[in-house]
């Protein structure tokens, strides 16, 4: 998985992504969860250094740059449990 910087309001609030060199502004309220990690389906043992049983998982709706008419993309980003960075797990442009 790619790994991406996101940026925060000073309240913790992400405000922009950065993929590749291209940076997209957040368009829409982020939503938050948490997934069990299935570590267990690929290892007999929990790899080391990981201890943890979730992984957060944050969704973003970004539009490239500051165009507001430009059209929406959805991320999913996943919180890097060694670095406390961001990963991007997946992303899709909305069909309008």
């Amino acid at each position: 998985m790619e790994h991406v910087v996101v940026r925060t309001a000073l309240n913790g609030t992400p405000t922009a992504v950065v993929s590749n060199g291209r940076e997209w502004s957040v368009g829409a309220e982020p939503v938050t969860w948490f997934e069990r990690v299935s570590w267990w389906e690929a290892q007999r043992r929990m790899p080391k250094g990981l201890s943890r049983v979730d992984v957060e998982v944050l969704q973003v709706q970004v539009r490239l740059g500051s165009n507001v008419n430009s059209a929406l993309t959805t991320m999913l980003l996943e919180r890097d449990g060694l670095g406390g960075g961001w990963r991007l797990r997946d992303s899709a442009a909305d069909a309008a």
